[in-house]
């Protein structure tokens, strides 16, 4: 097949993506497979972009810095070019049999460039328009699990300033988890203890959105379930070795511990992963995915979100998941281009 790995863009995630693209474009050529990897943002000089199999030069290789991205500064280096899709993206996304979305957050999680590719007849990995965007907005995926009875946590979704802290108070109390109501990895997340935490806590993810996530933090053993073509993989366990699972502990080797498959008796690891499947159906997703869930003191699972394009890092659960069962990176990333050619 011919290949486009699309990853970077302007999101707060654009340093995991473009991880994760490079991996993934590796795993690709090396299968056999003509490949090109483009930023999405950036795009690419149309006379210049090669679809490279592994016999033409390096591995892309790109490697995460422990902070997030700065991207007012990425705008500068590219002219503060206003378009999210860079130069060419289109065309050379058309030529090719698949776009495989490395993309994480923004545009390229929350429907928009989903939608678009459906306009112009191109396929891509992963969840449609309408599932990207129920998954990614943490506010209505929440909603959707109460109505189908998935346990998730209390939560309020606000504005950042001192009603919103007050609703806060009134209705959730500390602690709790506060977090911008579309993003992911992490990004703009803090546990606030009492007031004073809770404004630097707002102070933060007001960098990244508007519109807040506030959940009443419920205590327990944290853990992600993946789901590919239909199949509930096992489920990992999460250990953050310090604090809890920010962005610096996702993606910097050794900072935390996961085990899979998870320490679960059989009757949890058959509830955690019915749950999953019951999310994925439920956001109307397909392809791949993964859900992350808290299991509290009292042996109940909480859904916390879904994730519709899953990091594919050296660290990243899902292929930890797949692994677990006997499918290497390689075929993962195969399985994955192929599902969109079958959808």
């Amino acid at each position: 097949m011919k290949i486009v790995v699309l990853a970077g863009g302007l999101s707060p995630e654009r340093d995991v993506s473009l991880s994760s693209g490079s991996l993934i474009a590796n795993a690709l050529m090396e299968a056999g497979h003509e490949v090109l990897l483009m930023d999405v943002y950036t795009g690419a000089d149309f006379d210049k972009a090669k679809f490279r199999t592994r016999e033409e030069g390096e591995p892309y290789a790109y490697a995460i810095p422990d902070r997030e991205p700065d991207l007012a500064q990425v705008m500068r280096e590219n002219g503060n070019q206003q378009a999210l899709i860079g130069k060419n993206v289109i065309t050379l996304c058309a030529m090719a049999d698949v776009t495989f979305l490395a993309l994480h957050g923004a545009m390229g999680e929350n429907g928009q460039i989903q939608a678009t590719f459906d306009n112009f007849g191109i396929r891509y990995t992963g969840s449609g328009y309408i599932g990207s965007l129920l998954a990614m907005d943490k506010g209505i995926s929440k909603k959707l699990f109460v109505g189908e009875g998935v346990p998730t946590a209390p939560w309020v979704c606000c504005a950042p300033d001192s009603a919103g802290a007050d609703q806060v108070e009134r209705e959730l109390g500390y602690p709790c988890v506060v977090k911008p109501c579309s993003c992911g990895s992490s990004i703009g997340v803090s546990i606030a203890e009492n007031r004073e935490e809770l404004e630097k806590a707002f102070a933060l993810a007001k960098q990244y959105e508007d519109l807040l996530l506030v959940e009443k933090k419920i205590q327990g053993r944290e853990f992600s379930v993946g789901v590919l073509d239909g199949q509930v993989l096992p489920p990992i366990e999460i250990i953050p070795l310090q604090g809890f699972y920010d962005y610096k502990n996702k993606y910097q080797s050794g900072l935390t511990k996961e085990v899979c498959p998870a320490e679960l008796t059989g009757e949890q690891e058959k509830a955690v992963q019915s749950y999953a499947a019951k999310v994925f159906s439920l956001l109307r997703l397909k392809s791949y995915g993964r859900v992350d869930f808290i299991l509290d003191e009292a042996g109940v699972f909480w859904c916390l979100e879904a994730n519709t394009l899953p990091g594919m890092t050296p660290m990243s659960l899902l292929p930890q998941e797949a692994a677990a069962v006997g499918i290497g990176y390689t075929e993962l990333c195969e399985r994955i281009a192929a599902l969109a050619l079958r959808d």
